[in-house]
């Protein structure tokens, strides 16, 4: 069956990103605002995008279980921006939206329907990180019902700039103590900020 199984919301169609959508992912990538907090730097050239999600979304269809989402408006099925969870032991949530549809409640609509299928899968926790100087993207994970657990400095690459990230979880097992040390164990500088 594969992963990345496709979710209708209210207003949007979750879905597969397939080759044919390469144009739309190279506007959303290429934008320097919409990628001045993503963790790649903007595309260039269409090949990019092409290269780009066959490597890190066509091919993972293949896999059991993922969740590697294009976010669509219902009404035109064009990707206007992405929701994703790594597999990897952190379960990271990561998303980006077109500029021109920012502030409508778009990303926590399609993160909120994601996480519904995540909880289905039996995977424990998720995790989402964001730079202290994109407070928006905080307010989403809170909206989404993650909480902030601690604070970490990451020399950001392929950027190479040292950024203080934020990080958010939400346990969806039950089990509300649980932490994600991965990221305060790998960085030297982390602590816990107040009031956050």
């Amino acid at each position: 069956m594969g992963s990345t199984p496709e979710i209708r919301t209210e207003r949007l169609l979750l879905r597969r990103f397939a080759a044919e959508d390469a144009e739309a992912f190279f506007r959303l990538m290429s934008s320097d605002e919409v990628n001045r907090f993503l963790p790649v730097l903007p595309f260039k050239k269409i090949q990019e995008a092409e290269k780009y999600l066959l490597e890190n979304y066509i091919t993972t269809y293949e896999n059991p279980v993922g969740f590697r989402y294009a976010v669509c408006l219902k009404s035109d099925n064009v990707p206007i921006g992405y929701a994703a969870v790594s597999d990897s032991d952190n379960y990271d949530l990561g998303y980006g939206l077109s500029r021109e549809y920012w502030h409508n409640g778009i990303i926590t609509e399609a993160c909120g329907a994601v996480i519904e299928e995540v909880r289905k899968s039996g995977i424990p926790y998720i995790t989402a990180t964001h730079d202290v100087n994109n407070p928006r993207s905080g307010a989403v994970m809170k909206k989404i019902g993650m909480s902030y657990r601690y604070s970490y400095e990451e020399l950001w690459q392929p950027k190479n700039i040292l950024v203080l990230f934020r990080m958010y979880q939400l346990n969806l097992d039950g089990n509300h103590g649980r932490v994600y040390r991965g990221y305060w164990n790998k960085y030297p500088v982390h602590f816990v900020e107040e009031g956050v």
